[in-house]
């Protein structure tokens, strides 16, 4: 069988990179060295044409069953790497059959949680993890994929604002279903319970873990968050007939949670004045949507609120309250957003996505006020961010990592 790809290569040099070698043995100036969770197949990063690929060596049907599972994950919206080839028909130049291999874009600024460890992990930071991977879990509930094998290794972290977003990087166990059942979903959740407490317990034997945190109570709080947000967004609600105004209170609540409300189903409890009424249809990014419509950013979630909030506080400073909302989007990308990110130098334009920037720019701007019982202004806070934050601040947008840690489990 000759060598063949199938997908959506943007590339054409994919196909002449070296399919007759193991992964393992590829030559260097072929590959960039990025941070890898843990795995239980061979993972190395190609850079071509100012593009990072992922590419996993992996057998010829569990290739491409994950493959088409990633597709289906991106038409139905859900956090998760983009897939673009399967490579197949790899043999070695004597003839010797090597595995297939999955090829998906690199998620520019994410992380495997392992190269967030710094000395040992806080409580308040595996928290903020831990609250994204519960989104990301019930966010592919609620689209039908039963995941098999949630894990903290199987997800990449990007920042945003002061949370986390959460993107499934490994679909190899997934299913894909028109709806979960509650066996599905209590599967999925238990694997999850159990993964969390392995790797908690391996960061506490590398003494990566806070003494405070407890690995068992936290990987049964990834439960307990899960299971609070779920019931927020699929519970049925009981409300009086002239309470109507706590279905709207509900429907704020999931807006403030990330999520739209696209149909509400309401019927009459029978023999009663009572209204029984349930979220037919949740879709998460309601924020996202909104900045996106109106300023063509496209950012995470928290950051999108957060830029949100800034757009409605410069709507306020510049006396523009009945303006069109448009108009003042647009006076806020001109005048506030684009000129913050140009004057960063461009050397340090690799440290941080431009929204995370911005929204650090404007931390750092609330924390000069408070010291100096004044607004000192964003072009002050933004020198001093960029002297005394930036410069110190990895680059995540192409971080070195180590091989030893990368390999030591795949």
């Amino acid at each position: 069988m000759p060598l063949q790809m199938t997908g959506a290569p943007s590339d054409p040099d994919l196909i002449r990179l070296p399919w007759d070698l193991p992964l393992e043995d590829w030559p260097e100036h072929h590959l960039v060295r990025l941070p890898r969770g843990i795995s239980r197949h061979i993972v190395r990063f190609a850079r071509l044409s100012g593009r990072v690929y992922a590419i996993k060596e992996i057998s010829e049907r569990y290739a491409k069953r994950e493959y088409q599972l990633l597709w289906d994950l991106m038409r139905h919206d859900t956090p998760s790497v983009e897939p673009v080839a399967v490579v197949t028909g790899r043999t070695t130049a004597d003839g010797e059959r090597l595995d297939s291999a999955l090829i998906t874009r690199h998620l520019q600024f994410s992380l495997p949680y392992r190269a967030m460890l710094s000395g040992t992990l806080r409580p308040d930071t595996l928290i903020r993890l831990l609250d994204a991977l519960a989104v990301l879990l019930v966010r592919l509930h609620l689209a039908g994929f039963y995941w098999g094998d949630c894990s903290l290794s199987n997800t990449l972290f990007r920042r945003d604002a002061g949370a986390f977003a959460a993107y499934l990087v490994d679909a190899e166990t997934g299913e894909l279903h028109p709806v979960l059942s509650e066996g599905q979903r209590g599967q999925d959740i238990e694997v999850a319970h159990v993964n969390i407490y392995g790797e908690m317990l391996d960061l506490e034997a590398g003494g990566f873990l806070h003494p405070s945190i407890d690995p068992l109570a936290f990987a049964e709080e990834l439960v307990a968050r899960y299971h609070r947000l779920w019931k927020e967004l699929t519970e049925e609600e009981i409300v009086e007939d002239v309470e109507w105004h706590l279905i709207d209170q509900r429907i704020r609540r999931l807006n403030n949670l990330g999520f739209d409300v696209a149909e509400m189903m309401v019927r009459r409890k029978a023999g009663t004045a009572r209204l029984i009424v349930r979220p037919k249809v949740v879709d998460a990014g309601h924020h996202q949507r909104r900045l996106l419509r109106l300023t063509g950013l496209d950012v995470e979630e928290n950051q999108a609120r957060r830029l949100l909030n800034d757009l409605d506080s410069f709507r306020v400073a510049k006396g523009l309250r009945h303006e069109d909302e448009a108009i003042v989007a647009h006076r806020w990308l001109a005048e506030s957003f684009q000129p913050t990110v140009n004057a960063i130098p461009p050397e340090l334009r690799g440290k941080l996505e431009p929204a995370q920037l911005f929204h650090e720019v404007l931390d750092h701007r609330w924390f000069m006020s408070e010291a100096a019982g004044r607004d000192v202004g964003l072009d002050a806070a933004l020198r001093s961010y960029i002297d005394n934050v930036l410069v110190f601040k990895p680059d995540e947008k192409a971080v070195i990592g180590d091989d030893s840690a990368e390999d030591a489990v795949r």
